[in-house]
């Protein structure tokens, strides 16, 4: 999957370096890690921590992975009781990171970004919506630490067309197929979930297909999916669907062959 932007444990290192070289009114004040998060388990890398998660019951359909110097990066895409939600790894190295640097780093997008983390040891998990922390946190040993719900801005929408107006979300899934694919299909409540690029020599990535009721439920749902700061968003939307991308690339032409338009989001 594409990144619009260096991936976020980077962002933290260049923070962690700011504190130091940045001049002209100092460094703002640290943000120590919170007392209640717990010094294990630590891992040696995010793949670690994912497969530690498969075997706890929390699958991931990797969308993006970086190595960096000073860690790595893990970002997946998972269905649970019928709903699909989104989580971020970042492990830190620990010769290189302090206790007191991931939590000034965790303290940050918690306070700017109204992100949810599940955090111990050296490394923390972003989990978006934040409803599966707490589990996720079980499986792990962490505790979670919580952003707050970001207000959702009255962001401008594209027009949509009048037509086509799919029948039923597996109607829908069928049309996604014909475009990009949609293959191991999972249902959830009023949405269903697939793998798409088979069909345009794409590696394997998800979409989320949801049906709406009217305009508003159909804009307020739109403006949801792009209000969380630092996720970017891509979807195919129209007169009563959208089709949330993983794959970003694959925006314009799922729209254009579904009967819909793009709306996206770069996180900023």
């Amino acid at each position: 999957m594409r990144s619009p932007r260096p991936a976020r444990l980077l962002l933290a290192a260049l923070a962690a370096a700011c504190l130091v070289s940045c001049t002209g009114g100092g460094p703002p004040p640290r943000v120590p890690m919170p007392s209640n998060v717990p010094a294990a388990p630590e891992f040696p890398d995010s793949g670690t921590v994912v497969e530690a998660l498969e075997k706890g019951g929390i699958p991931c359909l990797v969308t993006l992975h970086s190595t960096l110097d000073g860690g790595s990066s893990t970002t997946c895409t998972t269905t649970l009781d019928g709903t699909t939600f989104q989580y971020e790894v970042d492990v830190f190295d620990p010769r290189q990171f302090g206790r007191d640097d991931i939590g000034n780093a965790i303290a940050a997008g918690r306070t700017a970004y109204h992100q949810t983390y599940v955090a111990a040891g050296n490394w923390r998990i972003n989990v978006v919506p934040p409803a599966y922390a707490p589990r996720i946190a079980q499986v792990l040993g962490g505790v979670v630490l919580p952003g707050g719900e970001p207000s959702i801005p009255d962001y401008p929408l594209p027009g949509f067309p009048s037509a086509p107006r799919y029948d039923s979300v597996e109607q829908l899934a069928a049309a996604l197929d014909a475009s990009v694919g949609c293959a191991d299909r999972k249902a959830g409540p009023g949405s269903l979930a697939c793998r798409t690029g088979d069909r345009v020599g794409r590696g394997p990535n998800c979409a989320t297909m949801r049906l709406y009721g009217g305009d508003a439920e159909r804009d307020h749902a739109l403006r949801s999916a792009i209000s969380h700061p630092g996720v970017p968003a891509y979807l195919a939307a129209g007169a009563n669907w959208s089709v949330n991308l993983c794959d970003y690339g694959l925006a314009d032409r799922v729209a254009h062959d579904l009967g819909g338009v793009v709306v996206s989001y770069d996180g900023g």
